[in-house]
This record gives C-alpha cells, structure tokens and sequence, in this order.
C-alpha cells in the first residue's frame, strides 16, 4: 500500500495495487478508510471530518493524472 501523501500527522492517501474498479485511492488513518473514486473525485464509500476530506480531495485533484497513471500501470 503505498501511501502518495501525508497531512495532519496522521492522515495519508494511498493506493492499493490490488484493488477494484472504478480507479481510487484510500483516504486513511485516524480510523479513517475512505474510498475516493479518481474518475470523480469525490467519496464513494465512508466518511471523514470535512476538514481533512477537503485537504485530501484538493491535493487529490492537483495529482489526479499521476494517480491515474499509476492506476493504469498496476490494473492494466
């Protein structure tokens, strides 16, 4: 599971290699297991405080095109 990015000392963003489609990541920590489709950029499944929900959907948007990328090297 590598982890993209780290805030507010225990929040981070990962992507699993084996994981399933549509294309996301996981918002984690806290206990926190969001799914974030990348397609969308928006939740799919769980819940967060809007505030860190915020700071990793604009950091996801900012980095979408690298995640997608990376998506489509590990689910080919």
């Amino acid at each position: 599971m590598p982890t993209k990015y780290r805030f507010g000392d225990k929040y981070r963003i990962q992507r699993r290699e084996k994981d399933h489609l549509p294309p996301n990541v996981h918002l984690t920590g806290g206990g926190l297991d969001v799914l974030i489709c990348l397609e969308l950029v928006e939740p799919t499944r769980g819940t967060a405080p809007a505030v860190v929900l915020r700071e990793a959907l604009e950091w996801i948007r900012t980095h979408r095109n690298e995640l997608m990328e990376e998506w489509k090297r590990w689910h080919p």
